[in-house]
């Protein structure tokens, strides 16, 4: 078994494609692509995910009112611009939290020590 086999993304990635979303538009509203883009580049390529996993949680999350959309025409392009909600926000901070703790423990196991100075 190689490393990739090891650790799949698709498996790390799992229980976390929410909270990575609802990350991605806490600065501000974006289309679904757009989305796609910013997990993109700012996981370092890591994080390249399809739209057929991305478009999926996005109607999950509006469905749960974590996120809200709109239609935008700004681009030539109709597009949906999803946004966070208050219990959107609410939920990022509360899973940011408890992410970090689990992220201290693990690196506590792995490396004998937290994050600490780890960005």
């Amino acid at each position: 078994m190689n490393e990739e086999e090891a650790f799949p993304s698709a498996q790390l990635l799992k229980g976390h494609l929410d909270l990575l979303i609802l990350a991605a538009v806490r600065a501000e509203p974006a289309h679904g692509y757009a989305i796609i883009e910013r997990l993109r580049l700012r996981s370092g390529g890591t994080l390249d995910l399809q739209e057929g996993t991305v478009y999926p949680a996005l109607h999950r999350l509006e469905e749960a009112g974590l996120l809200a959309s709109r239609w935008s025409d700004e681009h030539p392009r109709r597009r949906r611009v999803y946004s966070l909600t208050e219990r959107g926000w609410n939920t990022l901070q509360r899973g940011s939290r408890k992410w970090s703790q689990f992220a201290d423990s693990v690196a506590l196991v792995l490396f004998g020590q937290k994050r600490e100075g780890w960005i």
